[in-house]
């Protein structure tokens, strides 16, 4: 399982539906909207 890093919540990464690659790596979203925001200021997230 993987964390959402917009709203902390776990996602599995088999069926994860809406992901983003950042610096190499893969992050998984709950929802369209947290991969949006995610997409927008990704370092404001990564920091929390």
């Amino acid at each position: 399982m993987a964390i959402d890093p917009v709203c902390g919540m776990e996602v599995d990464e088999k069926t994860a539906k809406c992901r983003s690659e950042y610096k190499g790596k893969v992050y998984y979203f709950c929802a369209p909207g947290c991969k949006k925001m995610f997409d927008k200021e990704p370092e404001k997230y990564l920091k929390k």
